[in-house]
């Protein structure tokens, strides 16, 4: 009676292991680090960079919409640079602060003269101050969707 007892009992602990021990050694996908919008996501410096998407109607001209955090505690300009060699927009980020470009608060930034393919990607290269710069592939969206239909210069 003991020994089946005990068979039992190792049997239970055998499959309690086996089941959950896969857990351990799986790839957790929770843990890796994804752009959870439309846009792209990048960090520079004390500046958070999220959501970074431009819409367009034509792919000549379009509304940059990204939402910039400044973590820091002096204002920043940040410079943005589109294209090839394309034009430098700069937008003055106050310490501390949240500034979401492409919202009913804040003047839209037009870019111009992107040529882009719209539903394609824009090389785009964010720097400022001291920190050292990113390019990123920003994606260029239409205003099909209600959430940018405002937004197309």
């Amino acid at each position: 009676m003991k020994a089946r007892l005990a068979a039992s009992a190792a049997l239970a602990l055998g499959l309690a292991v086996g089941a959950s021990g896969c857990s351990m050694i799986t790839y957790q996908a929770t843990t890796a680090k994804y752009d959870p919008s439309d846009g792209v996501s990048a960090g520079l410096g004390d500046l958070d960079l999220r959501n970074i998407l431009v819409v367009s109607e034509d792919g000549e001209d379009g509304t940059l919409v990204m939402t910039v955090v400044n973590r820091g505690e002096r204002s920043a300009t940040l410079g943005v640079q589109f294209g090839d060699g394309g034009d430098i927009v700069e937008v003055p980020v106050p310490a501390g602060q949240t500034l979401v470009l492409g919202s009913a608060v804040e003047e839209p930034v037009v870019l111009e003269g992107i040529d882009a393919e719209v539903g394609g990607l824009i090389p785009m290269y964010f720097q400022y101050g001291d920190a050292e710069g990113v390019e990123k592939l920003v994606p260029v969206l239409d205003a099909r969707l209600p959430e940018y239909a405002d937004l197309a210069p």
